[in-house]
């Protein structure tokens, strides 16, 4: 197997369904890349976009997490009810969906938009106790009823085929898709439960730019030119670059000084951020506005440089 150096950006891969978030990365790391992590963990059921963050490019998880509008399309099935919420679990309950009609399911659908309360899965990775909820429930263990806010900003039904609805979700960071179709099925008094799932864009990247997991592995020698540079995972972070004596500052954690002109025509404010670059264009740090002993200054969010 080919070993390569290990390298800083992100590899946008098209998961394919069957496997975990986990299992792709670590086939990955076989490759010599033994710093590496992925934003936005996709279920062994889904497929799509996962962000596998390179080397350096781990420690900008959180940044993208932030800016992370998702985009999805699946489809569920009326009359159905599993206990993972999804078509890999075991069926607990089939009810009639003969009275639910088309309009039923657009209008429950559309209702997702918006700020909402949205039960988390009890086979989920979230936690209680410091523990797993999905090993809690596999282990028999009482799942305390955990719910999160989710921000939903579009959803459509892109096909009926009654039982089965196909359809099409923007949403924020977090969302967890099959409670969606769980809660729907509550709601329309029948159950429901998600049998396909693929991730079509994970900010600020989609299936255009993915690679398949296959392609990948086949063809270890093209993975430097298929990852992604860190400066151009974070469109909306704009770059500066730091003269010798800002980059050594910066190494050392201390605040710059705000200068008119570093963001263009852009005024001074709290909270702006930037993506620092030494001379030759290498990142140095994620850095943010405040004031600091009570003038505008840039302080150092992430250092990007090895420790």
């Amino acid at each position: 197997m080919v070993l390569l150096p290990q390298l800083d950006g992100l590899l946008v891969l098209n998961k394919p369904s069957g496997i975990t978030s986990a299992r792709c990365a670590s086939r990955i790391k076989r490759l010599g890349q033994k710093k590496i992590g992925h934003a936005g963990t996709l279920d062994p059921m889904a497929g799509g976009v996962l962000l596998l963050l390179l080397g350096q490019a781990t420690k900008i998880f959180e940044y993208l997490r932030l800016d992370g509008e998702k985009v999805y399309a699946g489809s569920f099935v009326l009359g159905r009810s599993t206990d993972t919420w999804d078509a890999d679990g075991k069926t607990v309950s089939i009810a009639s969906w003969c009275g639910v009609t088309e309009q039923m399911v657009k209008n429950a659908v559309e209702a997702w938009v918006g700020a909402n309360e949205q039960l988390v899965p009890p086979y989920s990775a979230a936690k209680h106790e410091g523990r797993p909820l999905h090993r809690l429930a596999r282990a028999g263990k009482e799942i305390p009823v955990k719910t999160k806010t989710v921000e939903i900003s579009r959803a459509e039904v892109t096909r009926y085929a009654l039982p089965a609805v196909s359809f099409r979700v923007t949403c924020g960071s977090g969302t967890y898709i099959r409670s969606l179709a769980h809660s729907l099925g509550m709601r329309l008094g029948c159950g429901a439960t998600l049998t396909e799932l693929i991730r079509e864009y994970s900010h600020p990247f989609g299936l255009d730019q993915a690679y398949a997991l296959d392609e990948v592995l086949n063809e270890p020698e093209r993975l430097p030119e298929r990852v992604i540079p860190i400066a151009a995972c974070l469109p909306d972070w704009p770059g500066i670059v730091l003269s010798a004596g800002q980059e050594r500052r910066t190494r050392n954690g201390m605040p710059l000084p705000w200068e008119p002109g570093q963001l263009g025509s852009r005024p001074y404010e709290e909270g702006l951020r930037a993506l620092f670059l030494a001379a030759d264009a290498t990142p140095v740090a994620l850095a943010v506005t405040r004031l600091v002993n009570g003038s505008p200054a840039w302080a150092v969010l992430r250092g990007l440089w090895n420790v």
